[in-house]
Parts: structure tokens; sequence; C-alpha cells
């Protein structure tokens, strides 16, 4: 049986179809000062910020980004940097200083829920939905191709947009990606966005630290790593700080919920993975017990499981580097970055 539903309102006597609304409108840029608060951050960022006002899920929100121009002649190229889920666009600066040294337009984005954008009261966090919007954000600077470079988080994420987007993808570059194992096919046990939520809110800087120094850096510990701390205890302790905490448990739930790893085989740009083999980095890893954590986290053994996964991928390792071999070893990084992207 064929069901037909038709809204209407009754307006003076008279029916007026409902006209369908866009659940998305086009966006506009703004410039908006690098220091102070925003949306919950006073971290003061690096370059000139602006944001890129929207609306998504019926709400009108902003994602924040820095907009780098080349310090030499153009190459006509763009870079875009995603940022992992405790980092900020300001933690790509070394990156971008030196893509920019090479004649490339560099974006930064804040993902919707993170540092200087939008701390929604609700949200349905998707890659995807994290993919479209940075997606729109380059339609409305008139971007039509770059290189997309993602680290964490934004490693996951560019494996989304890149199976969502491969046309404008010249090529992919992930760093210490997280997804690249199914951690509840492994056995990480199920908490509640609830739960979810009172662990983010606990959050601050010795933990944050411990966190980090454990995984990013091996036990190791740099006076230059506290500033990365301080940006997230600055917004874990602002004035959004409620809101964030819940926002980073949504996320969190998201990212255990959605795979990547099973379509690593659908990837069409030619991607560079780099892989610091030390990182043990593995969502819900804390909270699983002994003999599932045991099993999880291993870099040294993923990234390569990975690589031979995608089509066209290129795998450099880093064997005595964490999560973060961009922060942790920016020479040596930047090097191997630098020397791919010229072939």
């Amino acid at each position: 049986m064929k069901i037909t539903t038709i809204l209407a309102v009754v307006l003076t006597g008279c029916i007026t179809p409902i006209q369908q609304v866009a659940a998305e409108e086009p966006g506009y840029i703004r410039d908006v000062p690098s220091a102070g608060d925003l949306n919950g951050s006073n971290f003061t960022y690096p370059f000139p910020l602006k944001t890129y006002r929207f609306t998504s899920q019926l709400q009108d929100l902003e994602m924040a980004f820095m907009d780098i121009a080349p310090t030499v002649e153009p190459n006509g190229r763009v870079a875009v940097c995603l940022h992992g889920k405790n980092f900020c666009g300001p933690t790509w600066e070394a990156t971008a200083r030196k893509l920019a040294g090479i004649g490339y337009r560099v974006i930064l984005p804040d993902q919707v829920g993170f540092c200087k954008s939008s701390k929604p009261q609700s949200y349905q966090y998707t890659l995807q939905q994290f993919s479209y919007n940075t997606k729109n954000l380059l339609q409305t600077l008139g971007i039509e191709n770059i290189t997309l470079l993602g680290h964490s988080l934004g490693g996951m994420t560019s494996i989304r947009f890149g199976l969502m987007f491969p046309e404008i993808i010249e090529k992919l570059v992930l760093v210490d990606p997280i997804g690249l194992e199914d951690w509840k096919a492994v056995g990480v046990p199920y908490m509640s966005v609830d739960n979810l939520y009172v662990s983010e809110a606990e959050n601050n800087y010795t933990l944050i630290r411990g966190y980090e120094q454990a995984t990013y850096y091996v036990g190791q510990w740099d006076d230059s790593y506290d500033v990365w701390v301080n940006m997230l205890v600055n917004i874990y302790q602002g004035s959004e700080a409620t809101a964030f905490a819940f926002n980073q448990a949504l996320v969190t739930d998201m990212a255990l919920s959605d795979p990547v790893v099973y379509e690593f085989g659908m990837l069409k740009p030619r991607t560079l993975l780099f892989v610091g083999d030390k990182d043990n980095t593995a969502l819900g890893k804390q909270w699983s017990p002994p003999d599932v954590q045991a099993k999880l986290g291993h870099y040294d053994v993923l990234g390569k499981q990975a690589a031979a996964a995608m089509p066209n991928a290129d795998l450099i390792e880093f064997p005595d580097l964490g999560h973060a071999p961009h922060i942790q070893a920016p020479d040596r990084f930047h090097e191997a970055l630098l020397g791919w992207l010229s072939k």
C-alpha cells in the first residue's frame, strides 16, 4: 500500500504547503581575534584567525580556522591539516610554516566541538559530518583540490574524507591515525556517554600530561610539550568547560562506533602513512580488562597492516617515536614529509 504524507499549515482558510527547509545552509567567513576567549578557549593562536559560520543539524555553528599564505612564490597547492582529539589547529604550526615555506597555502581548522570552534549542547558527531563540514569550508573558500594531512583523530577523519571525496585529494598524509584497528572487535567494553562525560570532566594538567607522556612521547618529557597540555587544560577549565567535556564524550563514542579499518582497500588517493612504532594509542584501553589491553595499540604492527591494505600507500616508520612524531621529532618528520611531497 502506498502512503503519501502531506504537510500543510492552514492560514486564513487556505492550505499552504510547507517548503522543505535546508538542513545545512551555505556559510560565510569572518575575521576574529587570535587572542582572547572564543567558544571556551583563550589560547592565543599563532596566525590570523577566522571563523566559518554555517548551519548544521538545525544549529548556527562556527569553525575556527587559520589560513596561512605561502611565504615564497606560491606553488598553486593547498594543504589542509586536521588535528587530533587532544590537539587543536595550532599544534600544526611548525608543519604549516614548513609547507608555507615551499609555496603551499595552508588551512588549519578546528573541528566543531574543539578548541575555538562551537561547542554545541547536542550534536550527532560522525566522521562523515566532520568531513562534510571541512569540505563545505573549503568550498566556501573556493578551494577545489588539496593535500590532506591528518593526525590521530584527524587522521581517522582524513581516511573518511578520502573515501567520501577522493576527487579533490591530490595526496593524503596520515600521521599516527587512530582507527587502525576496531577496538570493539578486539574486546573494548562499551562505556556510556554519561560515564565518558564524567571522565572527560575530571581532566586536569596532571592527568593530561601523564597520558601524553606515556602515549605520545614514549615516557619522555620536554618542557616544550607543556604548551599543548596547557592549551587543553585551558578549555577543560574554560568558559564552556561543561559543554566541551560533553562534546568530547560524544566524540569518543563516535570514534569507537565508526571503524574505518574495514575500508582501507577502497582508498583511492596516493597516501603516506607515518607511524611512531612506540605509539600505543587505543580508545577504551584504560577501561578494558588486562587481557584486552595487551592486544591493543601495537602501532609497530598496525602500521604495516594498514599500509598493506591501502592500494596506493607508502609507509614511513619512526622506531623510537610515539603518537606525535611531528611534535616529538619535528626535524626528522618534516624532512621525510617534504621529501615525499616533492616526488
